[in-house]
C-alpha cells in the first residue's frame, strides 16, 4: 500500500497513487457536472469548449456551447459556416478572434483528417489556434490518454502541495509539465481522470484567495499546510488591466453595435456608441485588421 505522507518537506513529490487516489474519489463525489464531462460528449465538442475556455469563465461558456454545438455539431458544419455568422455566434464571450480560429481549424480538420478531430497531441498542435494546453487537454479528456495536463488551478495545487509555496512561480512549460507527470497514475484511464480531479480542486478547494483546506481531500500531504502557509515570496505579478474603458471594450462595443443592425453601419452610428473617437478609430482598425468587421463603401459590417 502507498504510504500517504503527513508532513511533507517542500519540494518532496508526493507518492502519485497516495495523491491521486483522494483526489480523484473526492472528485467523483463533489466535481461539477458539466456538459464536457458527460458520456457521449465528442472530440469535437471538447475542442469547442477548450477554446471558449480560454480565458472565460465557465458560467459564460454554458450556454454559448450549448447554442454553438446545436449549430455545428461538428467540424465540417462549421467549415461550411461563414465568418459573420461565426462571429455574430460567439457573442459576448470575448477574444472573438478565437471564433475566426476555430472555423479555421474546422476547415483543417475536414482537409487534413477527414473531419475527425486527431488524437495525437503533434497533430492537435498543428491545427490553427490550439496551443499546449489546448492539444493536451482534448487528447486526454475525450481520448483518455496519459499526458500532464497544465492550467492556472493546476499549478496553484502543485506550488502548495508539493513545493510549499503560496502561490505557482512564473509559468515554465518544461518544469510545470514535468511537475504534473509525476503524479500521474500509470493507468491512462486513471490518469485522465486525476488530470480533472486536480483541475477541479483548484477551482473549487485550493482556490487563489480562499483556499478550503479543511475539505481537500490531500490536506495532510501539503507541503504549504506543514510549513504553515508561508506567504507568497515570488516575483510580483502585474496587476490585472481593468477591462471596462479599455481598447478591447471598445471592440466589443463596435461588434455589438454590428451584431445589433440589419443593415451596415455607419461610423456616425458607431460615434455614437463610444464618443472617444481615437479609442473607437484604433478599435475599428484593429478590428478590420483581424478580419473581424469589414468596411462596405463607406459604412461596416460584419463580414459575410
Amino acid at each position: 500500500m502507498s504510504r500517504a505522507l503527513s508532513a511533507p518537506s517542500a519540494g518532496a513529490t508526493p507518492d502519485a497513487e497516495a495523491f491521486a487516489v483522494p483526489v480523484s474519489t473526492w472528485f467523483r463525489e463533489h466535481g461539477r457536472d458539466l456538459p464536457w464531462r458527460a458520456a457521449g460528449f465528442t472530440p469535437w465538442a471538447s475542442l469547442v469548449s477548450e477554446v471558449m475556455l480560454q480565458q472565460t469563465p465557465v458560467a459564460r461558456v454554458l450556454e454559448p456551447l450549448r447554442e454553438w454545438l446545436e449549430k455545428w455539431p461538428d467540424a465540417a458544419s462549421l467549415a461550411q459556416a461563414s465568418v459573420g455568422d461565426v462571429v455574430r455566434a460567439w457573442g459576448r464571450l470575448g477574444y472573438p478572434r478565437r471564433a475566426l480560429r476555430l472555423r479555421e481549424c474546422a476547415i483543417a480538420i475536414v482537409e487534413r483528417h477527414g473531419g475527425v478531430v486527431p488524437d495525437d497531441v503533434d497533430e492537435l498542435l498543428a491545427l490553427p489556434g490550439v496551443g499546449d494546453y489546448t492539444a493536451r487537454a482534448i487528447a486526454t479528456f475525450a481520448y483518455k490518454q496519459r499526458h500532464p495536463v497544465v492550467d492556472t488551478n493546476v499549478r496553484r495545487v502543485i506550488a502548495r502541495a508539493v513545493h510549499g509555496r503560496a502561490d505557482a512561480a512564473p509559468p515554465s512549460t518544461r518544469r510545470d509539465l514535468a511537475d504534473a507527470a509525476a503524479l500521474l497514475p500509470e493507468s491512462a484511464d486513471a490518469a485522465a481522470e486525476f488530470s480533472a480531479a486536480i483541475m477541479e480542486l483548484g477551482a473549487l478547494i485550493c482556490t487563489a484567495r480562499s483556499p478550503k483546506c479543511d475539505e481537500c481531500p490531500v490536506a495532510k500531504q501539503c507541503a504549504w499546510r506543514a510549513a504553515g502557509y508561508p506567504s507568497y515570496d515570488g516575483p510580483r505579478r502585474m496587476p490585472q488591466a481593468k477591462y471596462e474603458g479599455s481598447d478591447r471594450y471598445v471592440r466589443g462595443v463596435v461588434l455589438d453595435a454590428l451584431r445589433a443592425s440589419d443593415h451596415t453601419v455607419t461610423r456616425t452610428e458607431l460615434d455614437a456608441a463610444w464618443t472617444d473617437g481615437e479609442q473607437l478609430t484604433r478599435a475599428i482598425d484593429s478590428l478590420l485588421a483581424d478580419g473581424l468587421i469589414v468596411t462596405v463603401g463607406k459604412t461596416f459590417a460584419l463580414p459575410r
